[in-house]
């Protein structure tokens, strides 16, 4: 049994709930550096904002020299075919995930999403037009979340096959974190298999 301190519990409606406020603008970010310069950017934002953060601690992806752009997604890893757009601890695991696939030749772009609201349509159309098939990732519910705000901007500007993971319409539990993503069907080596079945 996991110590008290390493439960956890997602609210998995969150960023859903925000995203229909108007004027409401939402992120999450997927490491220490970038929750500090959008913690930065949100102190200079005229009208309200949700930051959405976990408390557990995370493995970094951006150094010291990562600067936060408002409404600005972020190519991770350059590939083919397939773009993993994920957001938040996802984030993570969709680079975990290319490292495995990479190792059995399989090139995934890898996209960082810390603005859900407003959302980077001009990287989304670009990523649309040059692959075929984008895989949203997030420990959230599919419905409202990352994978609705990209179909939004997809179904307008660049209409492209899409698989969302996520929390499929679902309540959350407590438990560890690596508990619950791989209950969930959310962690590395999901996206592996994901990825694979729609090669």
């Amino acid at each position: 049994s996991s110590a008290a301190s390493d439960v956890y519990k997602r609210q998995i409606e969150d960023l859903a709930l925000m995203r229909s406020i108007p004027n409401m603008k939402v992120f999450q970010p997927c490491d220490a550096k970038q929750t500090e310069e959008i913690i930065k950017a949100v102190y200079d934002i005229e009208g309200p904002c949700y930051v959405r953060l976990g408390r557990l601690g995370v493995e970094d992806v951006y150094d010291e020299n990562y600067k936060f752009e408002l409404g600005k997604g972020k190519i991770l890893r350059e590939g083919q075919k397939i773009a993993l757009i994920a957001t938040g601890m996802m984030v993570q695991e969709a680079l975990k995930a290319a490292d495995i696939l990479a190792k059995e030749d399989i090139s995934v772009t890898v996209v960082d999403m810390p603005c859900i609201k407003p959302i980077d349509e001009e990287l989304i159309e670009k990523i649309a037009k040059s692959h075929e098939l984008i895989i949203t990732c997030e420990e959230h519910n599919v419905y409202g979340g990352l994978g609705s705000a990209v179909s939004e901007v997809t179904s307008k500007k660049s209409p492209v096959r899409m698989e969302m993971m996520g929390m499929q319409d679902t309540f959350g539990e407590s438990g560890t974190p690596n508990e619950l993503l791989a209950k969930y069907g959310l962690n590395a080596d999901n996206i592996v298999e994901k990825v694979k079945e729609c090669l």
